[in-house]
C-alpha cells in the first residue's frame, strides 16, 4: 500500500481552540480515566493471546507476507509478546468473564477486535491503528474521494479534545444546513464527542444516503449551542478549489483541502484554468489540510518545485529514501502559501519545500508538526493495520515533527470576523503580501 502522511477522512480541519466549558472538562476527565483503565487492564495486557487463539492464520499471513520472523514457540524470558505467560493470562481472563460476567450475550468477535485495537493503542502512537473490514473499506473509499456523509471537513482540536468543522463543501448537505467553519461538534445524535478519536467522530456522522444525523454545535467565542439535523447524501470530494482575486483578478487562488488519489488531476485542471486567466501570482491555501498520500503530494510538488529533493524519509534502521523533482515545471510566478496550526503532514511537505527553496512566502500560523510517515499493511483477511514506519525531512534536512513550520508572516485567524460577515483576515493578508511581491 502507499505510504500515508495523514488521515484521509470524510471530514478534516479547523481553526483556533476555544475556552473549556465546565461540563466538557468533567466529561473529558471521566472518559480519560475509563479509557486508561480499560486499555491497560484487559485490552492491552492480554491482547495477543486471543489474537493467536482466535486468528492465528491472520497473524501468520501478515508476518510471512512482509518477511517478519515468526516463532511458534517462545518463553516468558524471550522478550516476545506471544509466550506461554500471555497465552495463559488470556485463557484465565476468558474463564473469569465466562464464569462471572453478569451478561450472557458477550460478543467474542468484539472482544477480539478490542484486543487488536488495544495492541495498537499500547504503542501510544495516535497514527498507528487497527482497521476492521468495515473501517478499511471506509478508508479506501475516503482515499478515492467519494463518500456518504454531510460534506464538511473536520479536525480534532487538541486543546479542547473536541472535533471542529474546518470547512464546508459547496452544494452539500452541510452547506444547506448552514454549518460554519469553526463550529465545534459537541454531540452527534446526542452522543458526546468528548475524548473520541477523529475517525470515531467521522464514523458517527457518516451513514447511508437519505438518513439524518443530529448535531449539537458550539458556535463563536461565546460557544452558543445550536441543534441541527443534516441529511446525508453521496458527496464527491472537491479537494481543489480555485478562484481569481485582486482588483484586476490577476491573482490565482488555489485551495487544497487534502491529498487524495484524485487531487493531482484536480490540481492540474485548477492550474490550467488559472493560467488561462493570465494570473500574475498564485496563492496556495493549505490551511487545515490534514495531509494524505505521499504520491499525491509529490505529484503536485513536481508541478511547482525546482530540480531537487521534495522530501526524504528515514526509518529506524537509518535507511533513507529520497523523493525528487526534475524541475521541468518550476513555477515562474510569485507564490504565497496559507498555512495554520492544522496544516499537517503532506501539506507540511509541500509548504516546507516551498519555504526551503525560497519559492514563496508562508502566511498564517505555525503548522501542526506531523513529521512521521504511515503505511497500511493488509492482514489478508479484509482487515489491516496502519503503522508509523519512518520520519520525514524537508529538503534542507529539517525534522518538523512536534515543531511545525513557522510562517514568514504570522497572522492569527479571526473566527468572529468570519462568522459575522465572511471576512477571512488571513486570506486578506496573503493578498496584501502578494501585491507587495508583484510590485517589486
Amino acid at each position: 500500500m502507499d505510504s500515508n502522511f495523514g488521515n484521509n477522512m470524510d471530514m478534516v480541519p479547523s481553526q483556533e481552540p476555544q475556552q473549556f466549558i465546565p461540563d466538557v472538562k468533567a466529561a473529558k476527565e471521566q472518559k480519560s480515566r475509563l479509557r486508561k483503565r480499560f486499555a491497560s487492564g484487559i485490552l492491552v495486557g492480554c491482547m495477543v493471546s486471543l489474537f493467536i487463539l482466535a486468528g492465528i492464520y491472520v497473524f501468520w499471513g501478515f508476518t510471512h507476507g512482509f518477511g517478519a520472523p515468526f516463532g511458534a514457540t517462545t518463553t516468558a524470558d524471550s522478550g516476545e509478546l506471544i509466550n506461554d505467560e500471555t497465552l495463559g493470562k488470556i485463557e484465565a481472563l476468558e474463564d473469569v468473564i465466562d464464569t462471572y460476567y453478569y451478561k450472557t450475550d458477550v460478543d467474542k468477535e468484539k472482544e477480539a477486535i478490542g484486543m487488536y485495537k488495544g495492541l495498537m493503542d499500547s504503542l501510544e502512537d495516535p497514527y498507528s491503528v487497527y482497521y476492521t473490514e468495515e473501517e478499511l473499506n471506509d478508508l479506501m473509499t475516503d482515499t478515492a474521494g467519494v463518500y456518504y456523509g454531510i460534506g464538511a471537513y473536520v479536525s480534532l482540536d487538541e486543546d479542547m479534545n473536541l472535533p471542529r468543522i474546518s470547512g464546508v463543501m459547496p452544494g452539500t448537505p452541510a452547506e444547506r444546513a448552514e454549518l460554519m467553519t469553526d463550529d465545534i461538534i459537541y454531540e452527534v445524535d446526542k452522543e458526546s464527542t468528548q475524548g473520541l478519536k477523529l475517525d470515531e467522530v467521522v464514523s458517527l456522522i457518516k451513514g447511508p444516503e437519505g438518513t439524518t444525523v443530529h448535531l449539537t454545535l458550539l458556535r463563536g467565542s461565546k460557544m452558543e449551542e445550536i441543534e441541527v439535523d443534516v441529511e446525508r447524501s453521496a458527496v464527491e470530494v472537491p479537494t481543489v478549489n480555485t478562484k481569481l482575486l485582486g482588483e484586476n483578478e490577476n491573482i490565482g487562488y488555489l485551495q487544497i483541502t487534502e491529498f487524495d488519489d484524485i487531487t493531482p488531476d484536480q490540481f492540474t485542471e485548477g492550474m490550467a484554468e488559472l493560467r488561462a486567466s493570465n494570473i500574475e501570482g498564485l496563492i496556495i491555501d493549505l490551511r487545515s489540510n490534514p495531509g494524505g498520500s505521499l504520491q499525491a503530494v509529490c505529484d503536485i510538488a513536481r508541478q511547482i518545485l525546482p530540480k531537487g529533493i521534495i522530501v526524504y524519509t528515514v526509518d529506524k534502521n537509518g535507511e533513507r529514501e529520497d523523493y525528487t523533482c526534475d524541475g521541468a515545471h518550476e513555477i515562474d510566478i510569485p507564490v504565497v502559501v496559507l498555512v495554520n496550526q492544522y496544516s499537517a503532514s503532506a501539506s507540511e511537505i509541500l509548504s516546507g519545500a516551498i519555504k526551503d527553496y525560497k519559492l514563496g512566502k508562508l502566511v498564517g500560523m505555525t503548522t501542526f508538526g506531523k513529521g512521521i510517515v504511515q503505511r497500511v499493511f493488509d492482514l489478508n483477511d479484509g482487515t489491516a493495520v496502519k503503522l508509523t514506519v519512518s520520519n520525514y525531512y524537508t529538503p534542507n534536512g529539517n525534522n518538523i515533527h512536534g515543531i511545525g513550520i513557522e510562517p514568514d508572516i504570522e497572522v492569527e485567524y479571526d473566527a468572529d470576523a468570519y462568522a459575522k460577515d465572511k471576512t477571512d483576515n488571513q486570506l486578506d493578508k496573503a493578498v496584501e503580501v502578494m501585491n507587495d511581491l508583484l510590485d517589486k
